[in-house]
């Protein structure tokens, strides 16, 4: 049995003209998500423990609340791979509980930095996951040399000195600063802070930042990197970060955390 013609001018289709067709037909199919704003934050932090970004209780994750100066986190003790959404905490612009139990982790101060200079920003999240923190330790920035990567195209700071442990006003200033109008940043010493306009953004960017270091790591291990065309990596970053295949990668995980972990989408307290 023979197959269908392909239709007459198929082949003849530019580039702009098949990205705009899949634009529409993505933003057609693209459905809203079915999990509320806490449960979201909930499973980034069940996907962040799975993908290796949380083997103790280092790194913090923080999203907008709804009030002006209000901020969404997880309560120091409890780790990424255990967080319900019982557990989750608001904490107003002095860092004060005022919504759920227990203290935000004091390393969300650098946090609120990146916040007062950013106010596009609405999601940050802080890891120490391995390969990022290998680059971190023998100070290699990102080498974009990989499809996947090409998200940080021109889209990944360097801060080259370790502040210290994130405490005090310092260690904020310094880390915003270096940032600068990128969205993602390699800490020297110490790890990862990927940033978005909304919580998948910023998932998605410390997912595909630490296996992007992965790569890294693993590449120079047999041959010297070869870059991207810078071009070619542009439109890259520009269609990997479009909404619907940001959004549509964050629903994916979230469903496999749902299946493996269920108890994440929990609003009773789980008792230990």
């Amino acid at each position: 049995m023979s197959s269908p013609p392909i239709g007459t001018g198929f082949f003849d289709q530019s580039a702009a003209e098949i990205v705009g067709r899949i634009d529409r037909e993505v933003a057609k199919e693209l459905r809203a998500s079915a999990f509320t704003a806490q449960e979201k934050l909930a499973l980034a932090c069940r996907i962040l423990a799975d993908e290796g970004h949380a083997r103790t209780l280092a790194g913090q994750i923080t999203v907008r609340g709804e009030q002006p100066g209000a901020f969404w986190t997880t309560p120091f003790g409890i780790g990424f791979g255990e967080v319900n959404v019982s557990h989750l905490l608001c904490v107003d612009g002095e860092m004060r509980s005022v919504e759920g139990g227990g203290m935000a982790n004091p390393a969300v101060r650098f946090h609120l930095w990146v916040y007062q200079t950013r106010p596009e920003i609405n999601c940050i999240v802080h890891t120490h996951p391995p390969y990022s923190s290998v680059l971190s330790m023998v100070g290699q920035p990102l080498a974009v040399a990989h499809m996947d990567a090409t998200v940080f195209h021109d889209d990944c700071a360097w801060l080259d000195d370790w502040p210290g442990v994130p405490l005090a006003n310092e260690e904020g200033r310094l880390i915003s600063a270096a940032l600068g109008t990128k969205r993602a940043i390699l800490l020297a010493h110490h790890g990862l802070l990927t940033t978005g306009g909304t919580l998948e953004q910023a998932v998605y960017r410390a997912v595909l930042l630490e296996q992007a270091a992965q790569l890294q790591v693993l590449a120079q291990s047999i041959g010297t990197i070869r870059t991207l065309a810078p071009e070619l990596a542009r439109e890259a970053h520009d269609f990997l970060l479009k909404d619907g295949v940001v959004n549509s990668t964050f629903e994916y995980w979230a469903r496999q955390i749902v299946r493996k972990y269920p108890e994440t989408l929990s609003a009773a307290p789980i008792r230990v």
